[in-house]
């Protein structure tokens, strides 16, 4: 969402960046970009240099007494510099790592002198409020949360993108009206809301207006405006783990907490995926989430286990079928589905799903029906694919969902390749 802003109107929040100097009394601004966006660089850097040649920024800016200088600097894009104090570390050359605050950065920042930090909507914001005041500012969204929201909306919606909207917008107008609902005539099952470590929310939360107070009190947040729609087909244990493997990957290690805590959890979901969970699993889930939320330093730390708080919450059922009952109700997780073929729809000679197996698990009996090598099985569902829509002969499923598919198996040995 900021990428984009940077790359499509630098100058609104050049402008921006200047009149926030010029109130606070500051001659030097740095843009912090992660090296990984070079479009975003370039057009910054540009723009920087057409505006210095206007006069709007440098020495004595409009003919006035106000000098302003703006550089650009590459980071290396970690998530946890995203925290104000380890974002100045990193301008300064250290490693990205929070400190304990205060001091402040507005007392003590970067180079030891008083600086403010703002995100790129924000100061983007700043020069269309002078324009028409901030009585037009608050007329839009709500009166706690007035302005607008950009989410980047990605995972199963007919129209994914960045959408701004004003705050209030409910969850439910956003992901049907606005993007356009779940595609493939599938239910609507989560939400997740906030980024990488933002809260998951099913469909009892559709009517909940988007809103800082709001998200909060529902277990997301509105974070870094990332928004991930999921449908019926996806397993929440999964989604945890996911998420729980980025942020465990891009903590600093600073606090003990979050380096040892989410290594934990991560390896607990782990274990649930590939259905090997433990009696307890749940509520230890529940206990780390809670301890690292509590003693982590930073906002990284602090919202890690969301995705872990908010899924066991809302959807508690599934954690309990991956450890009571080995099994994913999703058929998401891979350990813990199979793929077979219901014979009595097998087509004879049809070979669309061998010929597409990457690793020569379907194989033909001297019936010129098909069978699956559990053992070479890869279970990347390719055959589940290919298989033409007229047969529908593939089947997903997880245990013990197995047994009538089993009774049907052919006998390799017996029947012949």
């Amino acid at each position: 969402m900021d990428r984009t802003i940077l790359e499509s109107n630098p100058h609104q929040v050049i402008e921006g960046m200047a009149i926030c100097a010029y109130a606070v009394g500051a001659h030097k601004a740095v843009v912090y970009v992660r090296s990984e966006y070079p479009l975003a660089v370039n057009i910054v850097t540009k723009a920087i240099g057409q505006a210095e040649e206007l006069g709007l920024l440098g020495k004595g800016i409009l003919g006035g007494g106000f000098d302003l200088e703006i550089n650009v600097f590459q980071g290396s894009g970690a998530f946890v510099c995203g925290e104000e104090t380890a974002l100045i570390r990193s301008i300064e050359g250290y490693r990205g790592m929070p400190r304990h605050r205060p001091p402040y950065p507005v007392q003590k920042g970067l180079w030891n002198t008083p600086t403010i930090i703002n995100n790129v909507k924000t100061l983007a914001s700043v020069p269309p409020i002078l324009d028409n005041g901030a009585a037009w500012y608050r007329d839009i969204g709500t009166e706690n949360s007035p302005g607008t929201a950009i989410f980047s909306i990605v995972g199963n919606v007919v129209h994914a993108g960045l959408v701004e909207i004003p705050m209030g917008v409910s969850l439910r107008s956003l992901i049907f009206d606005i993007c356009g609902g779940i595609p493939n005539k599938k239910k609507f099952k989560a939400v997740q809301i906030g980024g990488p470590s933002g809260g998951c929310l099913n469909e009892d939360f559709l009517d909940t207006p988007i809103d800082f107070d709001s998200l909060t009190e529902a277990g997301a947040m509105m974070g870094s405006g990332g928004m991930v729609v999921m449908d019926e087909d996806t397993c929440m244990v999964e989604v945890a783990r996911y998420f729980l493997d980025f942020t465990q990957k891009e903590s600093c290690g600073k606090c003990t907490f979050c380096r040892i805590g989410t290594y934990h959890l991560l390896k607990i979901l782990q274990r649930l995926t590939k259905g090997e969970g433990l009696d307890g699993d749940l509520e230890l889930l529940e206990t780390l989430s809670r301890d690292i939320k509590a003693g982590s330093l930073c906002g990284l730390g602090k919202t890690a286990p969301n995705p872990v708080l908010t899924s066991l919450k809302y959807f508690r059922e599934e954690y309990e079928a991956h450890v009571k009952e080995k099994r994913c109700p999703a058929l998401m997780c891979r350990a813990l589905t199979a793929f077979y073929f219901d014979l009595d729809l097998c087509a004879r000679g049809c070979d669309a799903c061998a010929t597409c197996c990457p690793v020569d698990a379907v194989f033909t009996t001297s019936n010129r029906k098909k069978g699956v090598d559990q053992e070479l099985c890869v279970k990347c569902g390719e055959c589940l694919v290919a298989c033409p829509p007229e047969y529908d002969a593939v089947r997903k499923v997880s245990p013990p969902n197995l047994v009538p598919f089993i009774e049907k198996i052919p006998d390799k040995k017996e029947e012949g390749r």
